[in-house]
């Protein structure tokens, strides 16, 4: 990109950003008009080190770099503590990310959910395709845990109550697994993601449609439906991340594949860290609620919509009066 060209397209920004930098330097650190200073500050410093990577004039380089350093100084002497930065990226930053990123985020979601229903509809009309995705073996241990009449469901359906702690344990370690092997395999172009994404969503389908069709619905429904809504689209969006980076990687644009990567993995890196949330919750859910056989299944069913409605508002809803991230 020519010189002249990126001047014109970001001179704007550049002018707000000083204009924040007076207010700042003034003492008005209370201004509504300062409310995006963070964010706009790491553009800004995205753009000093693109024209110093591009070779542009020392005039320009050395005017960013001014504007960075008093930046600088501003970003750490008004910065909050990590508490409240990490309150401020989950109550607001994380569900902006989310729809800011709502291409990848839609087609990740469309894989794992549109391969799940399919499946678990296909191998309710075919009972025998189910053999096709589980082994025998692991086909009698699913239904073992599903059974109506076992004392606790889910993995490990006969433990006791005081082994929840360690369950909660265990379930993180599997979910967080799963999660970081379809964000991390984004690297392999995208493909590892779409992969992993397709493959979950046809095991869980599969599992899902068999169970069903067996008699075991109320049983494996009212035991997924609470902490799936958070488990599930966890899933959907570790894929989301990982397809950014295979994007990144496929399609740079101008930028150098490194550049694109290292820009790209920036917010994927985000939308993980709102992953492991969700996933803590699920666990929590999963070892604590779901697995209790002392509410009915349709106090479960109430509460499991509750927390879908939940989700969907939380990422489709909180921190639209918010700057997005950036």
């Amino acid at each position: 990109m020519k010189q002249s060209l990126f001047e014109n397209r970001h001179q704007t920004e550049w002018d707000n950003f000083a204009r924040q930098l007076d207010t700042l330097e003034q003492g008005k650190t209370q201004s509504e008009d300062c409310t995006s200073f963070a964010a706009d500050y790491r553009q800004l410093c995205q753009h000093l080190a693109l024209a110093q990577a591009r070779g542009y004039s020392s005039h320009l380089i050395d005017q960013l770099q001014r504007m960075a350093m008093r930046g600088h100084q501003q970003f750490y002497r008004h910065r909050s503590h990590i508490g409240a930065q990490i309150a401020r990226f989950f109550l607001s930053g994380f569900p902006q990310l989310v729809r800011s990123e709502w291409r990848f985020v839609g087609a990740a979601s469309l894989l794992f959910f549109g391969s799940l229903i399919l499946m678990g509809l296909l191998t309710y009309l075919f009972p025998e395709l189910i053999y096709s995705l589980v082994d025998p073996s692991q086909v009698s241990s699913m239904e073992r845990m599903y059974d109506p009449d076992a004392r606790r469901i889910g993995r490990f359906g006969e433990r006791d109550s005081g082994d929840d702690w360690m369950m909660f344990g265990f379930y993180i370690m599997n979910n967080i697994g799963i999660a970081f092997q379809t964000f991390a395999s984004g690297l392999l172009l995208g493909l590892g993601s779409l992969f992993f994404l397709l493959f979950n969503g046809l095991m869980i389908g599969a599992v899902a449609g068999h169970l069903t069709r067996i008699g075991y619905s109320e049983t494996f429904w009212s035991f997924v439906v609470g902490h799936g809504a958070f488990e599930l689209t966890a899933i959907a969006l570790a894929g989301a991340a990982g397809l950014k980076l295979g994007w990144a990687l496929l399609a740079p644009g101008r930028l150098r594949r490194g550049e694109a990567l290292r820009q790209a993995a920036g917010k994927a890196v985000q939308l993980v860290a709102g992953v492991i949330l969700f996933l803590l919750l699920a666990a929590f859910i999963e070892a604590f609620w779901s697995s209790t056989t002392v509410a009915t299944p349709q106090i479960k069913y109430i509460v499991g919509a509750a927390l879908w409605a939940l989700v969907l508002g939380y990422l489709c809803l909180v921190g639209r009066r918010q700057y997005a991230p950036d």
